[in-house]
């Protein structure tokens, strides 16, 4: 009987219990992943058969429960058009001065068509949650924010997600409370969603921001705010936008429950202009400009077969096997309804559409992507098929060879240089900038998005086939269409010289700070992953740290402000983990495989059971360190740890206060793989206690108010 990647896990946590040392040992291979190579590195040290799918499961035992899911190879494909997030009626209305704009912004819970259809082929509607400067226009995604560097903006978010009689709404999905979230902190025990409301709290992903507006994970805040985290300060976020031109996004990042509040629909993009990517034709880039520009969030997602979202946490679920019985966990032994260790849908859905589609004229498009999953890396292609658009073609028996297609940018900017390539990978909560020619293939021809990304946790390329859904539905993505007439008048003037953009960080270095990052097992023996130091270190406490550590614990990344560091990230997992620091951009320097003996220690809990977590010892660089991908050479907040690997980025911290760094892997962050990142002096000993809400604050807030609402028309 093979062993899952899984299993195999807690089964050497078990053995490393036993007083084993397991030494992670480099198995590294290429495979040609588009025009450039990407790298194909695994973590050794295991004889083990890859993971199956984690949506590979017969949905009779969910039915069993009363929950019929959706199948999703008799949804329909490319058959409605997805909003692009860039049009103007997509977009956050603004108020307020022209170099300080002011807007509100909202959750509410609305009812959304996405393109499923039931059994009969009637429309299905699904209710989500969605930001919104009202109720009519709230949204899955949210509405656009777009606005132009060095112009100021300030957002009150408020969260609505009430009833028509002012009642708490429950949340849409099941909500693990022996996780560490917002309702289980000192001083917040008392709190539940069914008496005082779902918590939230708004994050602009990429943004150079104070501290006080940055979304920590402890500033929520539930309707009416009537409850207020222990980190809250204001009901109005100041954003300076500071910054050059790039793709942010903003999504909901409450303790413990992110990955929820981002499935039920809490994310949309964020777009900085500059002078040089102005988003008008004239721009001295050269880029396309709407309506030859567009902005997709691509995410993953289970339908029950009433069109209700659907998120598995209970024996029978699909999924659940996976990460409970094949751990060798009974299902009694856990909480219910229990988190998961990763999810990957068998819906594709981008802004808010299932496997839609688009017309566009053979002429440069460009393209911001957004991979919203919560754990699905996308290796993204566009293959063409001839006449498709009269074929209606569905699926990829007869799409070509993946068409080139230039990489500009990610995360917070243009690129070093355009790079050519036929695949991209893009993991979760990372962004990329492409630009596609669709004058390479004749009129008619449909060209699909398509993903050659596994549906089970990444580790590196090659993908064995057991990482891939039999019958998927996954490997497509969305379709564009050959249909429009070129429009002449508007002159398709793209030139890749242009994009020369990002110069890396030229500061001195003042420190190398080691991370690392671990999977262990929580007090039910689920498999909890977390960050921690790679080598012994003292923390904000004044305690010697090592090894794994949890979320509460005392801060350990406490860089000087305006020290510009490089950070070496040891991957000890099978996993690869897309890293995001929160404030900063970073540069991506190399990656150098290493081996190091992997030992067993406790971890204590928020709560104070003990988990298992472990340590680094007899560190050793094996192999030769590899340049950053070009497509990788851009201001990033976001780098891929590859298992086995060190990854090396340089960054510059130059704002003052706590910050958060974590892996952008949602059910991950929100199992505590997740650390402060406290710039400057300052940084606390460890977990606050809940703080007293000061009446008075609510008498400033209403002086401000007064003030500030009449500028955006509340």
């Amino acid at each position: 009987m093979s062993l899952s990647r899984r299993r195999f896990l807690v089964a050497s946590a078990a053995a490393l219990g036993a007083g084993l040392l397991t030494p992670w040992k480099l198995n590294p291979s290429h495979l040609p992943n588009g025009l450039s190579a990407q790298r194909a590195l695994l973590a050794g040290g295991a004889t083990c058969s890859p993971q199956a799918s984690l949506i590979d499961y017969n949905r009779a035992a969910a039915a069993a429960l009363g929950t019929n899911l959706l199948d999703p190879a008799t949804q329909p494909k490319f058959a409605m058009q997805a909003p692009n997030a860039l049009d103007p009626g997509f977009k956050i209305d603004l108020d307020g001065p022209r170099r300080r704009r002011r807007t509100s912004i909202a959750v509410y819970q609305t009812q959304q068509q996405l393109g499923l259809v039931g059994a009969n082929g009637a429309p299905l509607t699904t209710t989500v949650w969605g930001y919104g400067n009202d109720a009519r226009t709230a949204s899955w995604p949210g509405r656009t924010i777009e606005i132009d560097r060095g112009v100021q903006l300030r957002v009150r978010w408020e969260n609505e997600l009430k009833d028509a009689q002012g009642g708490m709404l429950p949340h849409l999905l099941p909500v693990d409370n022996s996780f560490h979230w917002a309702y289980s902190l000192p001083g917040y025990e008392q709190f539940s969603i069914a008496a005082d409301g779902v918590p939230i709290v708004p994050h602009v992903h990429g943004a150079h921001v104070d501290w006080q507006s940055d979304g920590n994970p402890e500033y929520f805040f539930s309707p009416d705010w009537k409850v207020r985290g222990p980190r809250w300060l204001q009901r109005i976020y100041r954003y300076d936008n500071d910054q050059p031109a790039g793709t942010l996004w903003y999504h909901d990042h409450c303790l413990g429950i992110t990955r929820l509040n981002v499935y039920a629909g809490l994310a949309g993009f964020y777009i900085l202009r500059d002078e040089y990517d102005t988003g008008k034709r004239s721009n001295p880039l050269r880029l396309p400009a709407f309506p030859y520009e567009l902005a997709y969030a691509i995410q993953d997602r289970m339908f029950s077969d009433t069109g209700a979202l659907f998120y598995p946490a209970f024996p029978g679920d699909p999924a659940w096997a996976e990460f409970i019985t094949d751990m060798g966990l009974a299902d009694g032994a856990v909480p219910q309804p229990s988190g998961l260790a990763e999810f990957f849908g068998d819906h594709m859905v981008v802004n808010g559409v299932i496997w839609p589609k688009t017309s566009v004229e053979p002429r440069h498009y460009r393209m911001r992507l957004l991979n919203g999953c919560d754990s699905r890396f996308l290796n993204v292609h566009f293959r063409a098929v001839a006449d498709g658009v009269n074929t209606n073609a569905t699926d990829l028996s007869a799409a070509g060879a993946p068409l080139p297609f230039y990489v500009i940018g990610s995360d917070q900017g243009l690129a070093a240089a355009a790079t050519v390539t036929d695949a991209l990978l893009i993991a979760p909560g990372e962004r990329y900038d492409i630009v596609v020619d669709f004058s390479q293939v004749p009129m008619g021809t449909r060209v699909i998005m398509t993903n050659s990304g596994g549906d089970a946790p990444f580790g590196g390329f090659p993908l064995d086939a057991d990482s891939f859904y039999p019958d998927r539905q996954t490997d497509r993505i969305m379709a564009f269409d050959v249909t429009e007439r070129l429009n002449r008048r508007i002159p398709d003037r793209f030139d890749p010289g242009k994009i020369a953009c990002f110069e890396g960080n030229t500061n001195p270095v003042t420190n190398v700070r080691k991370v690392a990052l671990f999977e262990g097992a929580d007090e039910y023996g689920r498999l909890q992953p977390m960050l921690g130091v790679a080598g012994p270190v003292i923390d904000a406490a004044g305690e010697a740290a090592d090894g794994s550590i949890p979320w509460h614990a005392a801060t350990t990344e406490n860089p000087d402000l305006n020290a510009t560091e490089i950070w070496e990230i040891y991957n000890t997992t099978g996993d690869a983990h897309p890293v995001h620091l929160h404030l900063v951009h970073f540069e991506i320097l190399e990656r150098e495989g290493f081996t190091a003996d992997l030992i067993d220690q406790p971890v204590v809990q928020h709560h104070g059971a003990t988990a298992s977590g472990f340590r680094i010892e007899n560190i050793a660089l094996a192999g030769n360190a590899v340049p950053a991908a070009g497509s990788e050479k851009a201001p990033k907040d976001m780098v891929t740890a590859y298992p086995g690997e060190v990854t090396r980025i340089k960054v510059t911290f130059d704002k003052p206060g706590r910050y958060v760094w974590h892996c952008h892997i949602l059910s991950h962050e929100d199992h505590d793989m997740m650390r402060v990142l406290h710039v400057g002096p300052g940084a606390e000993p460890g977990a606050v206690a809940a703080a007293a809400v000061d009446p008075m604050d609510d008498v400033f807030d209403m002086i401000e108010e007064e003030i500030f609402l009449p500028f955006v028309g509340r």
